[in-house]
């Protein structure tokens, strides 16, 4: 699918889309995995498929320069991603992710006036799409999603973080064919069609009904805890770090951590 998107621009049959990435109420989780990518790789990502013209992560202008970018690109065609929740407490004061012209931005007020004009908003991670860990109780910054914060579709593409697949995959699709067919949570079917569970290495002892009794046995880890069957990804079959490896196969369980109820519906993460 990159190919196809890349040989369609350069061939001027659809047109590179400009992008802005907002980091806010989160742990940067997104971005450092986006900069793991390597099918393609985050550069491919950010300057042949689209162009990236603001990220508060990444960007190179500085202070008032940059978020100008941020003003000026709102009258383009582009699409938003949003990573971390938006903290709403005392409006949004609870993260400031810039100053222009001497005032302070909040995650709020960008998420807002970006989200209101972009063609497309995803929102990569499970605190954006979710609430997730920055929305989990007690909440003190009152968090919430950003398909919450927002009145209009958002694509969730959600992950503990958001494996980088997942997310140029469905930005590629985006630029290429327009929205992929969601779910009933707005997910990528290509990406959360299955559950764990269905491609799990370890599903033949679940059928057969041999569970580990305790960490690093090499037997279905559904009895210590394991949200597989519950958690809808392919990280299975996709694996991470470089399609190496992923948690079950490193004998741990899944923790549902791109879940809708992750972290507090997940508790506890691992049951002796």
């Amino acid at each position: 699918m990159m190919d196809l998107v890349v040989d369609e621009i350069k061939s001027k049959i659809i047109n590179k889309i400009n992008l802005i990435w907002l980091e806010v109420t989160g742990c940067s989780g997104n971005i450092i995995s986006l900069l793991n990518a390597e099918n393609p790789n985050a550069e491919f990502l950010l300057k042949e498929i689209t162009s990236l013209k603001y990220s508060n992560s990444l960007m190179f202008a500085e202070g008032d320069a940059a978020f100008q970018q941020f003003l000026d690109t709102l009258e383009t065609e582009f699409i938003l991603v949003v990573e971390g929740a938006v903290a709403t407490k005392d409006n949004g004061q609870y993260n400031i992710i810039a100053r222009y012209q001497g005032k302070p931005i909040t995650a709020m007020e960008a998420v807002k006036s970006a989200g209101e004009k972009a063609k497309y908003v995803l929102s990569v991670g499970t605190c954006a799409s979710f609430g997730g860990i920055s929305a989990a109780a007690p909440n003190p910054s009152q968090c919430v999603s950003v398909p919450q914060f927002l009145n209009r579709e958002v694509i969730r593409v959600p992950g503990c973080p958001s494996h980088p697949d997942w997310v140029t995959g469905t930005i590629a699709n985006l630029v290429a064919f327009g929205i992929p067919e969601l779910d009933e949570l707005g997910r990528p079917i290509m990406f959360y069609g299955i559950t764990i569970h269905d491609r799990c290495t370890r599903r033949s002892y679940f059928d057969k009904g041999i569970f580990a009794t305790k960490l690093a046995e090499h037997e279905c880890m559904f009895k210590l805890g394991c949200r597989g069957p519950v958690t809808r990804t392919d990280c299975p079959i996709r694996q991470w770090n470089g399609y190496v490896n992923w948690p079950v196969e490193d004998n741990t369980p899944c923790i549902g951590c791109a879940g809708e109820r992750f972290p507090d519906g997940m508790e506890p993460f691992v049951r002796f």
